[in-house]
């Protein structure tokens, strides 16, 4: 067989204004704070600095130790705490502590063993403190260590250097502590602090081999500002296009020079693309023509603009039909298949331009058809290709593959065959990963069996073969779940009908696995419901199977729909993000006209920022001519 003629397509920020708790104002006047201050506006010149007012004087070597990740944190400077304003992920891996646990504190909350105590430890060294605290109501740089304290407990070195960030008039807006953190091996019980920074300087001291002479780096270049010498080409390329989306945009708050790279088109672009990976970006090319990509990765990560709208497209789709699928292929909506009159299966191809100036449906002419079905998979691969999975059809079910080029002059539907090929089912679930490999996965026998079996088919070989996943563990058998890719290879199962004993209930557990890893895993996720604050509720989506699940850009999935026990809305969205240590579920209040359905097999998801529900007006009849959309990034024609 010749191979399938298709590859795999390869904020600006603002400044939060976050007041600190009650408690940490109270704990000022102890002066316990890694920052914290006066409270005074000054204007200060860095020691040794000559001048430019843009410029941090950083040393070469304190932002590069070849051994160990660097720590950030800026604090704004107008408030007389200090209150963190960002922090980046080094910070968050070796403190346990998120992000949205620190932002709005002082730092000083590192000096206590506890969370819930209301002082520093005993073996924080008092005489540091101060100098802290001097430093900063004079408004100079500090370097030096000082013990702090993991979430857990465990007790840490920080090897802290702050420096002040001016504006153009020379005052304080800023201040940027560069923290290296290494493990205090020390007995908190009986050692005294004397003790504790003997053992730290021991450790930094192998570290002072990497550098010339053996000098560590912070006694080196005193007054030369290291990572401001580097050229903007490298500044942008090297580091700033490194960073994630959210840490461009904070970062960019450091100095005015810094603030242009990240204010750039072409450095935000590369920003998305590393993080979110070439086929996304590709994808979201069309939506940064006017919004730009600064604001399109602001609006994906704060979900500030998401909203519902409801309108209407000509055409129709004949015969009527239910249990169809539809997936979008670039901006184009296409639906095959379904159950029509006394359960008839379906073969034909609908399409529907969405770049059209009046969309309307229209039917494919094809050249050959698939063998009807309904209860199947329709899924894109490369912007025009379409590939079907399973089903039932006349004679039962189907375990069969076809292909299908939409860009074709001619438009054939070709079957694709090749090694043991999964049992026939129907209502399973199938995704795309890495752009042209095919995932499929439970579904249903026709002896009405649950399948918890997972198998990979890559279409891009000259002959495909299918490939089952052998893992120790799989979820319990389902259908009628979902599963959201991320990170090119991770896979996100979320509900279904699944099995529970000798029962069948529907689920709203998760699980995940790596197809990337030598030896893939499924792990249930223990995800949280989020215990935040505003419109953000402490509740976990319901129960529920046949729901949309919808993978965003930036690797989180929001829920919403399906069939749901109770009262429960089906319009309701739930948003998590499976990468994090604890995911946790958050609910999104949406304005607009929600759907009153939505169904997982019959939504499409345009461009990463549309998502296109059908049939969403009446659970029995399906009106395919009104569309409703999920906006997670405002409409490309909207006011600047």
């Amino acid at each position: 067989m010749k191979p399938l003629p298709f590859r795999a397509q390869r904020k600006e920020h603002t400044n939060r204004k976050i007041m600190t708790s009650k408690k940490d104002k109270e704990e000022e006047e102890e002066g316990e704070g890694v920052i914290q201050g006066s409270g005074k506006r000054q204007k200060c010149s860095f020691e040794g600095g000559g001048g430019d007012d843009t410029e941090l004087s950083l040393k070469p070597g304190l932002l590069f130790y070849p051994t160990t990740p660097t720590s950030f944190v800026v604090a704004d400077a107008f408030d007389p705490d200090y209150p963190i304003i960002y922090v980046n992920k080094v910070f968050e891996i070796f403190t346990g502590y998120r992000a949205d646990e620190v932002l709005g504190r002082n730092c000083r909350f590192l000096q206590y063993r506890d969370p819930r105590a209301q002082r520093r430890h005993p073996l924080v060294d008092p005489v540091v403190v101060s100098e802290i605290r001097r430093c900063l109501e004079e408004g100079i740089e500090f370097q030096g260590e000082l013990l702090n304290f993991k979430k857990d407990g465990t007790p840490l070195v920080n090897r802290l250097r702050l420096a002040p960030i001016r504006d153009d008039d020379g005052t304080i807006t800023h201040i940027i502590g560069i923290q290296i953190f290494s493990e205090a091996k020390i007995d908190l019980n009986r050692v005294s602090y004397p003790v504790f920074k003997e053992n730290c300087n021991q450790q930094y001291d192998q570290s002072a081999q990497y550098f010339s002479g053996g000098h560590s780096p912070l006694s080196q270049h005193q007054d030369i500002c290291g990572i401001l010498q580097l050229s903007d080409e490298v500044l942008a390329h090297n580091i700033l296009s490194r960073l994630t989306p959210r840490d461009v945009a904070s970062i960019g708050s450091v100095c005015r020079r810094i603030r242009q790279l990240t204010k750039n088109e072409h450095v935000r672009k590369m920003v998305c693309q590393n993080a979110w990976g070439r086929e996304v970006t590709g994808a979201l090319e069309l939506m940064t023509k006017k919004l730009g990509w600064g604001r399109l990765a602001r609006e994906l990560t704060t979900l500030e603009a998401v909203c519902w709208r409801k309108f209407t497209v000509r055409g129709a789709v004949e015969p009527s039909r239910c249990n169809f699928s539809a997936c979008a292929a670039g901006n184009r909506l296409v639906l095959f298949g379904g159950e029509g009159v006394n359960m008839q299966p379906m073969d034909d191809t609908f399409v529907l331009n969405l770049d059209a100036a009046n969309p309307e449906w229209r039917r494919v002419s094809v050249k050959s058809s698939p063998p009807g079905r309904w209860g199947h998979t329709l899924s894109s691969l490369n912007g025009s290709w379409l590939v079907v999975f399973g089903g039932c059809g006349r004679q039962g079910l189907l375990n069969d593959v076809f292909v299908l080029d939409l860009d074709a002059k001619q438009p054939t539907w070709i079957e694709v065959s090749g090694g043991a090929p999964p049992l026939p089912r129907s209502w399973h679930s199938s995704c795309i990963i890495e752009g042209s490999k095919l995932v499929v996965s439970g579904g249903c026998t026709d002896a009405g069996v649950l399948l918890s079996d997972t198998y990979l088919l890559d279409l891009t070989t000259d002959k495909p073969m299918w490939r089952e996943i052998p893992t120790s563990w799989s979820p319990p058998s389902r259908l009628g779940h979902s599963l959201s890719v991320y990170g090119r290879t991770k896979i996100l199962m979320f509900g279904g009908l699944a099995k529970s004993g000798h029962l069948r209930l529907r689920s709203g557990e998760s699980y995940n696995i790596d197809l990337g890893d030598e030896e893939p895993q499924w792990k249930q996720l223990e995800c949280n419901a989020f215990t935040g604050v505003g419109s953000q509720s402490a509740v976990a989506p319901p129960p529920r199977l046949d729901h949309v699940a919808v993978s965003m850009p930036c690797g989180r999935i929001i829920i919403f729909g399906g069939s749901i026990a109770g009262l429960h809305s089906p319009s309701q969205l739930f948003l998590l993000d499976p990468s994090e240590e604890k995911p946790s579920w958050r609910i999104l209040n949406v304005p607009g006209q929600p759907p009153k359905f939505a169904w997982g097999h019959s939504t499409c998801v345009v461009g990463g920022t549309r998502v296109l529900v059908l049939g969403g007006h009446t659970g029995e009849e399906w009106v395919l001519n009104e569309l409703h959309e999920l906006c997670l990034a405002s409409k490309q024609d909207s006011d600047q």
